[in-house]
């Protein structure tokens, strides 16, 4: 009996503690189905690059908890995780993943953060995602400064998804295999840092961003490292917002050194329920001549370009045409038209080229239509249902090749 009086101290003990950190805790499911396929043959999917007849039918479904906890009035910890199961060309796979998880610390003059966290470079497509590591921001008067270390051999490798080299390729394409969990599970070992300088209202109208990023494979033989000077201003003139960026990246691989260039232009016109957007982006190719020291954009993060096509963005050029209304309070409508184009005959190497190589000699790839609606009735559940298609006769490298179409519904469910 004298060990009920200690348990009641200690949840006594305990429970102003809980009270003062402010916990919370959450469950999310997320159910996605897909169908895809061609008028001429049928189901088709995308492996190594290649053009292949697969299942037409996947779906994966995600239950993911969460944890959040304020220590303190300045501190707070987040905790999220992921069981996820995917069904793709008939072959049913189980994930599981640590995902967001990270202590943080607010202060008048900055913040600080330590764990796995999510980083975006300015322009959104050189390091996106997840990374392992700490960063740290400052309040300098005349902007803000930002400085971050991070590691990526800990990450699942469809989350990280990097790409840079073929054998990142092939190991991004084979099978989780739970006995090989070393090869077939974590991401390339790559530490990646990041110095950043902001500021939100230059001259009381811009928006300015400006990074240095640096990647280090930590693969002794043939070892790929690059560096990124990257920067982007946004301008908004009353309805209109106009967003430029540009990217200067030096390569060393193979003891050979070499520059790429990457560039984005924007202009959003924006109303009450509606915006407009029209954007080009560039990522540079390699030049026709021999022993130029120009060659191809190559990201670390592999953000793909598009919703159907999902073109890896190195090589290409993407003009793009959004509109999104939202129709009521809780629905929305979003249509959007891609074309793209290749800045190289070598660099990009999937479809539709791969399909139909009759003119091989030619750039633009073919026109991507895409629509999605999204439904949330309430804030426990939202509905998002999208399809489109891609046409590679509407440009000139392989008209011969079959349009590509695919439907994709997802439902999000907070279960508590």
């Amino acid at each position: 009996m004298k060990k009920y009086p200690v348990l009641l101290a200690g949840i006594l003990i305990f429970l102003p503690c809980l009270s003062l950190w402010g916990t919370d805790v959450g469950l999310i499911l997320d159910l996605t189905a897909g169908y895809s396929g061609s008028e001429d043959t049928g189901a088709l999917g995308f492996v190594k690059d290649a053009f292949e007849k697969k299942d037409a039918l996947e779906y994966s479904g995600a239950l993911i908890p969460w944890f959040s906890a304020s220590p303190g009035n300045r501190g707070s910890f987040y905790f999220s995780a992921s069981v996820r199961g995917d069904r793709k060309n008939k072959t049913l796979s189980y994930m599981p993943e640590i995902l967001r998880t990270e202590f943080s610390f607010r202060s008048d003059s900055g913040e600080a953060r330590l764990g796995r966290m999510q980083y975006t470079d300015p322009l959104g497509f050189i390091a996106d995602g997840l990374f392992d590591g700490a960063y740290i921001s400052l309040d300098m008067g005349g902007g803000s400064v930002s400085l971050g270390a991070w590691y990526t051999g800990l990450l699942c490798k469809e989350r990280a998804n990097i790409t840079m080299t073929q054998a990142e390729l092939q190991s991004y394409n084979t099978a989780l295999d739970y006995e090989n969990l070393t090869d077939t599970y974590f991401a390339p070992r790559r530490v990646i840092s990041a110095l950043g300088w902001e500021h939100p209202g230059l001259a009381e109208q811009a928006r300015v961003k400006l990074a240095l990023l640096g990647q280090f494979d930590l693969v002794r033989e043939n070892s790929l490292n690059s560096q990124y000077l990257t920067g982007r201003l946004s301008v908004p003139v009353n309805d209109l917002v106009l967003d430029l960026g540009g990217c200067l990246e030096a390569i060393e691989y193979s003891d050979e050194y070499k520059i790429a260039l990457a560039g984005e232009l924007k202009f959003a016109w924006m109303f009450e329920i509606t915006r407009l957007t029209l954007s080009g982006r560039y990522s540079g190719g390699v030049p026709e001549k021999d022993g130029s020291k120009i060659t191809a954009f190559l990201p670390l993060s592999t953000v793909y370009q598009g919703n159907i096509l999902k073109a890896k963005f190195s090589g290409l050029s993407v003009v793009s045409l959004d509109y999104l209304c939202r129709v009521h309070r809780t629905f929305s409508v979003d249509l959007a038209a891609f074309c793209f184009m290749r800045n190289d005959l070598g660099t990009y190497k999937g479809y539709p080229v791969t399909a139909g190589n009759d003119n091989n000699d030619h750039y633009i790839l073919g026109t991507e239509l895409f629509g999605r609606f999204l439904w949330a009735p309430v804030s426990d559940i939202q509905i998002n249902l999208g399809g489109g298609t891609f046409l590679p006769a509407m440009g000139n490298a392989a008209r011969d090749a079959p349009p590509f179409w695919r439907v994709e519904m997802n439902l999000t469910l907070v279960l508590y």
